[in-house]
């Protein structure tokens, strides 16, 4: 397809490129490993970028992300979601059967464990697994205190799994109004990982891996104490959560989508040809609508149907029917798994268009 065609989600490689390396000036010198999570991107191209600036193996939401990745010669993989149902197992089985693999995954439940446990008696080793922990936001992870403690000890022994590590990820902070709050949640992040680890220690369990952070936290390194590695995914691309409250400029936003005006019902507002369905309807918490329009600060994208944007600015809209608009997103992450393709550019010339490899493998 025509990267000119609109609506087109466009990567600036430049920007992607001096993403990567940024982060890992910032986490080397403190001794941190980063694994950047490709649900962002779920791109090859990509995820082999980040691995060759030298990121430490990847990370995959799911089984399915997973898969793609290895047949595309990734050979370090973290899945960081619970398998569970002897379908997933058995999957599983044949990834942890690749020549030259390195994957783990998590666990959140007993049976979970259990159920990984026997796979890897099958196999006569035992799995290496990390204990998900709950951020926060209620999504399946083990709370901290008698919780985690109770749940260390009944996994503890079980034969065909080696608890090698704690995951921890805080995605409240998309919440936070100020960089203040971002920078206080993020130290009680922290403080409360260390905690958690400190109670497996207790209960017997060494754990040398402790993953957390985010992209919010690559803002913030200094308060990554107790981290021994980051799997941040936004910030290859960054987007309107983090330009909104001045944690990233326009320059570093490495992914926008391309739209043209199509309508104009009145002197207020532009409709354009980019909806739901390729905007997404996430909301961004510190600015209304659904998306930055580059350079037009006021103006709202207020509503979205399917394939159509509704853009308002009070005191009237300069736009002309066929302009094309340059839109960051309220969050770049959910952007990729939405097209075949995002078109590359450098220094403002296109150079390729780059599969999204693992698109839809949400199982």
């Amino acid at each position: 397809m025509d990267y000119r065609s609109t609506p087109s989600v466009r990567i600036d490689l430049d920007a992607a490129e001096r993403n990567i390396k940024n982060a890992l000036a910032k986490l080397e010198p403190l001794g941190i490993s980063h694994r950047p999570h490709i649900k962002t991107h779920k791109s090859v191209f990509l995820a082999r970028l980040q691995l060759q600036t030298g990121c430490r193996g990847i990370t995959c939401a799911k089984l399915g992300e997973a898969e793609v990745m290895a047949d595309g010669g990734i050979t370090d993989i973290l899945i960081a979601y619970p398998l569970i149902g002897p379908d997933k197992l058995e999957r599983y089985r044949s990834l942890l059967l690749r020549e030259g693999m390195t994957v783990r995954t998590i666990i959140n439940s007993v049976p979970g464990a259990k159920g990984l446990s026997d796979l890897g008696v099958s196999l006569g080793r035992r799995l290496p697994v990390c204990i998900e922990l709950d951020g926060g936001i209620g999504r399946g992870g083990i709370k901290t205190g008698a919780p985690l403690r109770d749940f260390a000890l009944a996994v503890k022994d079980l034969p065909g799994i080696a608890v090698t590590g704690i995951l921890h990820y805080g995605g409240g902070v998309y919440g936070c109004k100020t960089k203040n709050e971002v920078r206080a949640r993020l130290g009680a992040e922290s403080r409360e990982i260390r905690r958690c680890a400190a109670i497996l220690n207790e209960a017997g369990i060494h754990v040398p891996l402790i993953s957390g952070g985010s992209s919010f936290s690559l803002c913030f390194p200094e308060e990554l104490t107790g981290i021994t590695e980051v799997r941040a995914g936004n910030y290859i691309f960054n987007d309107n959560a983090l330009l909104s409250l001045d944690l990233t400029n326009e320059e570093d936003c490495a992914l926008r989508i391309h739209a043209a005006v199509v309508a104009r019902p009145d002197a207020e507002t532009a409709i354009i040809d980019a909806g739901s369905k390729t905007l997404t309807s996430d909301l961004c918490a510190n600015r209304p609508g659904y998306g930055f329009i580059i350079g037009e600060p006021e103006a709202e994208i207020y509503k979205l149907n399917e394939e159509h944007g509704f853009v308002k600015k009070e005191g009237g809209i300069d736009m002309e029917i066929g302009q094309e608009l340059c839109i960051i997103p309220n969050h770049a992450c959910v952007i990729p798994n939405l097209c075949d393709e995002i078109y590359a550019f450098r220094s403002g010339r296109f150079e390729k268009a780059i599969p999204i490899d693992a698109r839809g493998k949400n199982r």
